[in-house]
């Protein structure tokens, strides 16, 4: 699978999902829009490296919407049949969501604590004074998450999604509104100005 992070505007963004064998979908706009990092790229780094099959994008791979992807009309199979796949994909989803819940759930602990990790490393004394702002929270969801899933996240992995996160940022950041980059899932490789969306 194929995303697309565009930035649709001055504080905006969109997210395609190009699927083998699946229609495309897509979420615009998309929520935690951030100029370093926006949020969803954030957990599609955080999915991919602690392998949450479940999760926003693993359920997107699966044929899923995660809840907030709409599927892309491409006018040539009509209405009835788009309205039809778009009740396939809207039931498909609601299972896959209940299936993914423990994932998803991982998901947002993780990237939390991930987020923190990335800004209290930067050498940017803004972004370690934001990290300091989050720490208690960090803290908290580290104290309260299930063990195997701290013991999952381990310093050698916060490291490397931590490069991965900075690889994507540097890219992310450099966009102007209008364009765009696609990250191959899971394995995160980049390519900037795919074809718009």
């Amino acid at each position: 699978m194929i995303l697309i992070f565009q930035r649709t505007g001055q504080r905006r963004y969109a997210i395609q999902a190009k699927r083998a064998r699946l229609p495309d979908v897509v979420m615009s706009p998309a929520a935690g829009y951030d100029p370093l990092m926006p949020h969803d790229l954030m957990h599609l780094v955080v999915e991919a490296q602690l392998g949450l099959a479940g999760g926003v994008f693993g359920q997107l791979a699966a044929g899923g919407n995660a809840g907030t992807f709409h599927p892309i009309s491409d006018g040539d199979v009509g209405a009835r049949a788009d309205t039809r796949e778009h009740r396939r994909m809207k039931r498909r989803g609601k299972r896959l969501m209940r299936e993914g819940r423990d994932d998803s759930n991982q998901s947002e602990r993780a990237t939390y604590i991930c987020w923190y990790e990335w800004l209290a490393r930067s050498l940017s004394a803004d972004r370690r004074e934001v990290a300091r702002t989050m720490s208690e929270q960090a803290n908290h969801i580290r104290g309260t998450a299930p063990s195997d899933e701290m013991r999952a996240l381990s310093e050698k992995k916060i490291e490397q999604i931590c490069r991965h996160l900075d690889e994507l940022s540097s890219h992310w950041s450099r966009l102007a509104v209008g364009e765009s980059m696609a990250v191959r899932w899971p394995d995160l490789s980049v390519s900037r100005n795919p074809s718009p969306l």
